[in-house]
């Protein structure tokens, strides 16, 4: 990729943001497309926030995702944010308008795609975790159509919090909230079980949500997934699928969120298999 004095910029905004993986895959797609542009990243300080936006705009960037600690923070400084992500409070997708700087969530999207092919219309799911990316899951859950998802966290506060949030949203199945000691008996009725926490990811590699135990009360039929994309594969996946389990990781969700976006900046399809194989590639290098 050259760069040049009419060089386009995209890019991500986090803190921290070294480690995010979004400029291996987009990069590998802009040069493929032979377009002018190149996507970098922009560690940003959450005190910064509000500086940082009105100066990528006066820089001139067309468009920017974002992540942790920036996706609900950032929704009052924009022109317009789409009904999605205001059902779900949080943007990780940000382009130029006329008006403004505009905002979406393309999680959703994202992580419904491995599921797609499938009748979801009689299934219930199951998700470890109450915090933004369950935000994701459950408004995908309701556009799939589940009959019910159960969310479960340890701070019985929190979870209330969560649950009221969803009032009157119309992108939520039928929702209830519980702690985390009534897996053993929502488990065995969960055609899908989701894990949205931290835990098995990085430094917790040798820990995960569930253990054998847990896994052997899911239905033959069940399918887990973990949002989690490294380690490949974690050891809930490991454990899952050693009890029989279909299993799917976050790898394709990564993908497939930056695949919107990207599509959304540039106003062209973009190479998907490219990203994939961008992103895999790195990662194999790095393990």
């Amino acid at each position: 990729m050259t760069i040049t004095g009419t060089t386009q910029l995209l890019g991500i905004i986090g803190d921290p943001v070294a480690h995010s993986l979004s400029p291996v895959m987009h990069n590998a797609a802009l040069a493929e497309l032979g377009v002018d542009y190149a996507y970098v990243p922009f560690p940003v300080q959450a005190e910064n926030l509000a500086a940082a936006v009105q100066g990528l705009a006066a820089v001139g960037v067309q468009g920017f995702s974002i992540t942790i600690p920036h996706k609900q923070a950032i929704l009052p400084l924009l022109a317009t944010v789409t009904p999605e992500a205001q059902a779900v409070g949080a943007v990780n997708t940000v382009w130029r308008t006329e008006q403004g700087w505009a905002g979406t969530n393309t999680d959703v999207a994202g992580f419904m795609v491995p599921l797609q092919g499938r009748d979801w219309s009689a299934a219930r799911a199951v998700v470890l975790g109450n915090g933004g990316a369950a935000r994701a899951v459950v408004a995908g859950c309701g556009k799939l159509g589940l009959t019910k998802v159960q969310v479960v966290g340890r701070n019985l506060g929190k979870l209330a919090e969560f649950e009221a949030s969803w009032a009157d949203s119309p992108l939520t199945p039928p929702l209830s909230v519980h702690g985390w000691d009534e897996l053993p008996q929502l488990l065995p009725q969960a055609d899908l079980v989701i894990n949205t926490t931290p835990i098995g990811m990085h430094h917790t590699a040798d820990q995960t949500p569930l253990d054998a135990a847990d896994l052997a009360l899911i239905p033959d039929h069940g399918l887990v997934y973990d949002l989690i994309y490294t380690p490949r594969p974690t050891r809930l996946l490991t454990l899952a699928t050693a009890r029989g389990l279909s299993t799917q990781d976050g790898l394709d969700m990564l993908v497939q969120q930056g695949a919107i976006a990207l599509e959304q900046w540039i106003h062209r399809p973009v190479p998907v298999d490219t990203m994939r194989r961008a992103l895999v590639a790195w990662l194999d290098r790095t393990a």
